[in-house]
């Protein structure tokens, strides 16, 4: 009886832990213009952005400082598209609730792939 009530209160403390977590998705503050070739994207680190080019996926890391120095990295300069299929707005970033990892969607054929 007593190994009973213990796995009880463990099963019971381990489903409270669990519903108490959320895993929402970060909010995005983003432009409603979706005819840029640019956008940025914050990421959870307040001081890192992710550059985007709309047109073509290629993606850089922006990091600023508040003694105005700013840098930026590239991570992706791969083109996901030919340069005649290239558009404003044809990709987007969608972060996830992995803080280091991001969905970079082509929003005209479907195509996904995971950015960390």
């Amino acid at each position: 009886m007593r190994k009973l009530f213990i796995v009880t209160i463990i099963a019971l403390t381990t489903f409270s832990t669990f519903s108490q977590s959320t895993s929402e998705a970060p909010k995005q503050n983003i432009s409603t213009d979706s005819n840029v070739a640019f956008r940025l994207f914050a990421t959870r680190n307040m001081y890192t952005f992710i550059k985007l080019n709309t047109r073509n996926g290629q993606m850089w890391q922006v990091q600023w400082d508040t003694k105005s120095s700013q840098v930026e990295t590239a991570l992706s300069l791969i083109t996901r598209v030919k340069k005649e299929e290239e558009s404003d707005g044809r990709f987007f970033l969608y972060p996830t609730t992995n803080v280091y990892n991001f969905i970079l969607l082509d929003q005209i054929d479907g195509r996904v792939w995971q950015v960390q």
